[in-house]
């Protein structure tokens, strides 16, 4: 789950990390009426939006007066920003953060992620803030330092300290950096974050070290006990397909693709979707029915799957283990009655029950199209989108 950089603020504030006073502004009066709540001699007026790259798709203005504030905040509101991590469709600008200026004397990047690697958090830095981790890494690793963090003790000072030297922060603001750093990770790991990126981390002409940005996201499985944190949820950021699929416990993303799947298993799901793009064709989607599905949730997922005017067939694929083919056949019989089911259905069942599974799927006298396995399935959905 992501939050917004004003909502991420608002969480470090209480671990003690530094940032800059700001409020959030939904229209133009009440960002106009917040630079005057902050009375700084330059404000600046940011988009909120579930993405990265703002700045560089002028979504970050910096007014030295009231009325530069309302032009900005007139500029951006409602505008559809389109950066990197947004797609060509982009997203619309509903609300802003209205932040004071400060005097910045050097840009820093830090962050904590979980290593794949050695199965540990780790917390990185970079004297190279201000722009994408990723090119730094690519041009310049040898600017990026980790400390692998051990689970029984947590983040050490020395290693906080050793992070600072090694980045070039300031030796009398070392002490400063070093609190930081421990309070993001304290805050990266009381949160249940899956990242916390500060890019950049600041120092001033006054000798503070903020957080001028704030990246913060969240293990969706911890979420039943971050109740704060899911108050912080924006329906209006996230596909709507999505939110519907959360309902029901399916995991779904939505994809460019024609192809429709519904499939048991993460694993299985990423194999599916190669196959179809092996096989010539796009899939529509990621959909996880999960290992507990029941005849409601198989009929949800195929209400989301047709949900999307793009999708021109549907193949579920199915290995049953705890999830039996039977219920799943049941489900689909049932789903394909309900909705009325006009397009290319092809469906692959293996594992418990498949005999069983088969026989409702063929006594059900619907036109579901067997396959006997997922690339004679993948051929079969593919060659019939295409003939359709």
């Amino acid at each position: 789950m992501n939050i917004h950089e004003y909502q991420g603020k608002e969480i470090l504030r209480k671990y003690g990390v530094k940032v800059p006073n700001g409020y959030v502004a939904y229209t133009v009066d009440e960002a106009v009426e917040a630079a005057e709540k902050l009375g700084t001699s330059v404000t600046v007026v940011k988009a909120q939006i579930h993405a990265g790259g703002r700045g560089k798709a002028g979504g970050v203005k910096v007014a030295k007066n009231l009325d530069e504030v309302r032009t900005y905040a007139n500029e951006i509101l409602g505008k559809t920003l389109v950066t990197h991590q947004t797609g060509p469709e982009g997203k619309e600008v509903k609300r802003l953060l209205i932040e004071e200026g400060c005097d910045i004397q050097k840009e820093y990047y830090v962050g904590v992620v979980l290593e794949r690697a050695t199965s540990r958090v780790v917390l990185m830095a970079s004297e190279e803030g201000g722009t994408e981790i990723e090119e730094v890494a690519a041009e310049t690793p040898e600017k990026i330092f980790k400390e692998v963090i051990d689970p029984v003790v947590g983040l050490l000072p020395y290693q906080a300290r050793r992070l600072a030297f090694n980045i070039n922060i300031p030796d009398e603001l070392n002490s400063k950096a070093v609190k930081f750093m421990m309070g993001l990770y304290q805050a990266f790991v009381e949160k249940d974050c899956s990242i916390a990126e500060i890019n950049p981390l600041v120092t001033t002409g006054d000798g503070e070290v903020l957080a001028l940005d704030a990246k913060l996201n969240f293990d969706d499985n911890a979420l039943y006990r971050q109740k704060d944190v899911t108050e912080y949820r924006d329906l209006d950021e996230e596909d709507e397909k999505e939110i519907e699929a959360s309902k029901f416990d399916l995991s779904y993303v939505a994809l460019d693709g024609n192809i429709g799947c519904m499939v048991n298993g993460a694993g299985l799901a990423m194999s599916t979707m190669d196959i179809i793009k092996h096989t010539g064709g796009e899939p529509a989607n990621f959909l996880d029915v999960g290992g507990g599905a029941t005849a409601e949730k198989v009929t949800e997922a195929f209400k989301i799957i047709l949900s999307d005017k793009n999708v021109k067939g549907i193949f579920v694929n199915i290995f049953g283990g705890i999830m039996k083919c039977d219920v799943i056949a049941e489900g689909v019989v049932a789903a394909t009655k309900e909705v009325g089911l006009d397009l290319p259905l092809v469906v692959r069942l293996e594992g418990t029950n498949v005999d069983l599974g088969k026989k409702i799927l063929n006594d059900s006298g619907l036109n579901i199209i067997p396959a006997d396995s997922m690339a004679d399935g993948a051929e079969k959905i593919v060659s019939l989108v295409k003939g359709a």
